[in-house]
């Protein structure tokens, strides 16, 4: 990007239609197509969660660093070190609003024998200091007797001072590569004079490819948008009818996040669209919920097929799609968490990883529900845990790490 050149908001984005995405003549489209029985997209075996997140690792690389204003860069992950040219202050300025003094006049002086300093200056606070000042008296240590000011207490030698490089020295990092950038960061770049950053923001197609429109599609699209803002991304979301092959191979984005069409369902066929168009790397994953979740490469872009459930949305962006996203990212922190007591046992299916719904007060943990989320329990929990698939699942009392829901 050039300097001085406008980048949209991320959310503005996530509401655009893609260009050049456009329906089919013919009947190719999922939701015009019904497969004969023995055509239909078919599980062969789930593939191990820890499997597949090292093909991911293998095949999603980072993405290509952009720069961008500090100020649109919110969210994003650095792709180099933040850097200070220059020690901020480069001189010393005023802490506080009050009088400059050269403070070696001050030291003998009290509230009963003051010291009278003809030629008192007032300054502001984030004023710059002149001549021989270096320190700053407060305004209710000074009083004006016949247009002389009279020091009333002692000033130290730096008192009411920033001195040059409290904010920053030079060559001072400011924020590490692979780190996002913060709202305070932002605002410390841009007191620092740091206009400009080089990030990594993955822009991640976002499409319902199901059978059909309802407010539930419209639910799942809007949260899955949400969550890849909340994780750094930027959604590009296709939001008219498109031939789903069309969704995996267009260019403009890193990455694809396709929802519906993954199970065994007559018109079903994301699944079949990407082997037609890419390599399915795994179809039928071990977790519970979203088992039918498909994962594999188009274009040279990782492509992330989803169920059309919202609970089996939900549990495989967590699980599979955030650590895809932070590939892309090329991401070194780690998501935050907290830690917490079970309150109550929870079961779980030997072979599958299993994200649980939890509430948490303090430091006891309540599961809610496993397997399947139902939407109110989705709306009452307030974060997540993961059983792995070779337990059979966790006793009262066992210590669990806690995962916020975006």
């Amino acid at each position: 990007m050039h300097r001085g050149q406008h980048e949209p908001d991320a959310r503005q984005r996530a509401t655009k239609p893609l260009l050049g995405l456009t329906r089919a003549s013919g009947p190719r489209h999922i939701t015009a197509m019904i497969a004969p029985l023995q055509h239909r997209q078919r599980i062969a075996r789930l593939t191990p969660l820890e499997a597949l997140m090292q093909r991911i690792a293998e095949c999603a690389p980072p993405t290509s660093a952009r720069e961008m204003r500090a100020t649109a860069a919110l969210g994003a992950t650095l792709a180099q070190d933040v850097v200070v040219a220059d020690r901020r202050p480069a001189t010393p300025l005023a802490l506080i609003d009050g009088w400059a003094v050269h403070a070696e006049l001050t030291a003998d002086n009290g509230p009963y024998a003051p010291v009278v300093l003809p030629q008192l200056r007032e300054v502001a606070a984030g004023e710059a200091l002149c001549g021989d000042s270096d320190a700053v008296a407060p305004a209710e240590a000074v009083t004006w007797r016949g247009g002389k000011g009279e020091v009333h207490a002692a000033v130290a030698p730096g008192e009411g001072v920033l001195m040059p490089g409290a904010d920053a020295a030079a060559g001072e990092v400011l924020r590490q590569a692979g780190h996002r950038l913060r709202a305070v960061d932002v605002a410390a770049m841009q007191a620092l004079g740091i206009t400009e950053v080089c990030v990594r923001k993955p822009r991640i197609r976002v499409a319902w490819a199901g059978r059909g429109r309802n407010d539930i599609a419209d639910a799942i699209v809007d949260w899955l948008t949400y969550a890849i803002i909340a994780e750094g991304g930027e959604p590009v979301v296709v939001t008219s009818g498109s031939e789903v092959e069309a969704l995996f191979v267009a260019d403009g984005v890193d990455g694809v996040a396709t929802i519906g069409g993954t199970g065994a369902g007559a018109r079903d066929d994301t699944v079949h669209a990407l082997r037609r168009t890419g390599a399915v790397e795994a179809h039928g994953i071990a977790i519970s919920p979203g088992e039918t979740a498909a994962f594999g490469i188009a274009n040279s872009r990782p492509v992330l097929l989803m169920p059309g459930r919202l609970d089996s949305t939900v549990a495989v962006w967590l699980l599979i799609g955030r650590a895809i996203l932070a590939r892309l990212r090329g991401a070194a922190e780690h998501l935050t968490s907290r830690k917490g007591a079970l309150t109550e046992k929870v079961t779980s299916t030997v072979g599958l990883t299993e994200l649980v719904l939890v509430r948490q007060a303090q430091d006891r943990v309540e599961p809610l529900a496993s397997k399947y989320l139902p939407l109110a329990t989705l709306a009452r929990a307030d974060g997540w845990i993961v059983i792995p698939a070779a337990s059979e699942g966790l006793p009262p009392g066992a210590c669990v790490t806690v995962y916020p829901l975006p």
